[in-house]
């Protein structure tokens, strides 16, 4: 029997098929170059070469072609470059499997690009308001929109602002948000703000955004101007040249620009009588004050008034301050002598008796000076004398009384020249000129008087001298009749002093009638005050002297 073997031939009568399809896969977003997606597996029934299979992309597109690779042995596909989920969520690519008689499978792949958190929150400004007026409530002050390319909770986002500042976010619609101020601001308080508004997404880790601007606070005229000090005290000397300049006011306005800028002004003074035009001026610019013309301290010794500063604002606001301004003293003013009369037809002349004792009261030089303080102090001071020694002046009160005893010795008359000083600086001075009487008794007859203008002998004849007994007992007499005496005369010499306005034998008598009302007492100065009466009577029928 024959045997005979039949080969049968296989024939590529069977197409590739895949194991799973479609594919499903997800991959992460950002996943490194060449990652493995995932492995396809593609069976062909037929046998040897044909059921041999290879695989590649069919018909990709560039960007499948960009993305994706796959292995034409292992089926394995890669990534040949990185997935971004916000650009593309998912790719359908599809597969081919080619056995070795050229017969294929198709397959389907589908890969979803999972999200992560690799976008910060973005924020945009639709408006800004860069300055806002102060004072004004609830402003906007910018609109923005707030977005997060990711996903889920990678999406999602927190907007905030700093706690210490005085504006609020309000949401508007969907991602809108407005930032308002919260309430009224103070540009004076602060006038500028720097707010960082920071977004925040939920994703892990949590990405932010930072945004800053800034808000600039416009002013308002709500602040009026205020003075340095509620009250100026200034000072200026007497005699000033006009246009002096003496001091002046400042003032300050928390406002900025225009209704910062101040005006000064001198108000209407409350005393009408005060002629203010006249005495001073202010610099409009900066508030330099006060002379225009020269000013006399024995007329005007001080004056009050107040200034204004006004800001340029709308409306302008003002306010006010006291200005009082001291004239000081100069001395220019000489000591005026009252007393004696210099200017009289006939010069005083002081009786003194004989008999009177060291410090005897000869007269007192009064005088006044018109200026004030220090500068209007008087002393005296004997200048000449015909017989030096013999009389004194005191120095504060300008009383003249005698130096020693008399003596028979002595002239019978005789000049004194006193200078009164004040205390100024420089000080200023005035002399007057005495002339006195050596008497034996004030029932002596009068001796002539000399010339007014003549010059006393500086030294008198020699007189003979009386019996040193008689000396003392007419010493002794006068002593014990003084009294008597005094009360008679002083009741004579009144009587007389009305009846006549001079006194006989050409001796001076002062006229009666008030000193000027504006002289001042100085306790024994020398100085006058209001109505002091100083006059010198001499009666003719007794020859006795009195200060009436």
């Amino acid at each position: 029997m024959t045997n005979i073997r039949i080969l049968i031939m296989d024939v590529n009568d069977n197409a590739p098929e895949f194991v799973h399809t479609p594919y499903e896969v997800q991959v992460l977003e950002n996943s490194p170059l060449d990652s493995p997606i995932l492995s396809v597996l593609a069976r062909d029934a037929d046998a040897g070469n044909f059921g041999n299979v290879s695989y590649g992309l069919f018909q990709p597109s560039d960007d499948i072609k960009q993305t994706f690779s796959i292995n034409e042995v292992t089926g394995e596909i890669r990534l040949r470059k990185k997935l971004d989920f916000e650009k593309i969520k998912s790719y359908h690519v599809e597969i081919e499997a080619i056995d070795g008689g050229g017969l294929s499978g198709k397959g389907t792949v589908f890969i979803e690009v999972v999200d992560v958190n690799d976008n910060a929150p973005e924020l945009s400004i639709s408006s800004l308001t860069s300055s806002i007026p102060e004072n004004a409530p609830e402003t906007v002050v910018a609109l923005f929109r707030i977005r997060d390319r990711d996903s889920g909770d990678n999406g999602k986002t927190d907007c905030s602002i700093p706690d210490n500042m005085p504006f609020i976010l309000k949401p508007t619609f969907k991602n809108f948000y407005t930032l308002v101020t919260e309430g009224p601001l103070d540009r004076e308080s602060r006038a500028q703000y720097n707010i960082t508004i920071t977004v925040t997404d939920l994703g892990t880790p949590r990405l932010k955004t930072e945004h800053s601007i800034t808000v600039l606070v416009s002013d308002v005229n709500d602040n009026a101007p205020a003075f340095s000090q509620t009250s100026y005290t200034l000072s200026m000397r007497e005699n000033n040249s006009p246009a002096l300049h003496i001091g002046g006011v400042s003032a300050t306005d928390r406002d900025s620009g225009s209704n910062a800028q101040l005006t000064y002004s001198l108000l209407p003074p409350h005393d009408p009588h005060l002629p203010l035009a006249s005495l001073v001026s202010i610099n409009a610019d900066n508030g330099q004050l006060f002379a225009l013309r020269a000013l006399d301290f024995e007329a005007l010794q001080a004056f009050e008034f107040r200034v204004g500063a006004t800001d340029r604002g709308s409306p302008a606001l003002s306010s006010q301050a006291l200005v009082r301004v001291v004239v000081l003293d100069d001395n220019d003013n000489s000591p005026f002598v009252l007393y004696p009369l210099q200017n009289a037809s006939a010069p005083c002349t002081e009786l003194v008796p004989r008999a009177a004792e060291p410090g005897y009261l000869v007269t007192k030089v009064v005088a006044v000076d018109g200026d004030s303080g220090q500068n209007a102090w008087l002393s005296f001071q004997l200048l000449k004398a015909t017989e030096p020694g013999l009389f004194g002046v005191w120095a504060h009160n300008g009383e003249v009384r005698t130096a020693r005893l008399l003596s028979e010795r002595d002239a019978a008359r005789h000049r004194l020249v006193v200078l009164v000083k004040d205390n100024g600086e420089p000080p200023l001075s005035a002399s007057v000129t005495l002339h006195v009487l050596l008497v034996d008794g004030f029932s002596q007859p009068y001796l002539p008087l000399p010339e007014p203008y003549l010059p006393l002998p500086e030294v008198a004849p020699e007189r003979a001298q009386a019996d040193s007994l008689t000396v003392y007992l007419v010493i002794a007499l006068a002593s014990v009749s003084s009294l008597f005496l005094f009360s008679v005369l002083v009741f004579v010499a009144v009587r007389l002093c009305r009846r006549s306005r001079a006194a006989p034998l050409g001796v001076c008598s002062v006229p009666e009638g008030h000193f000027p009302g504006h002289l001042v007492d100085v306790s024994g100065t020398g100085t006058l005050s209001q109505s002091y009466q100083y006059e010198v009577c001499l009666t003719g029928d007794s020859g006795s002297r009195f200060l009436c």
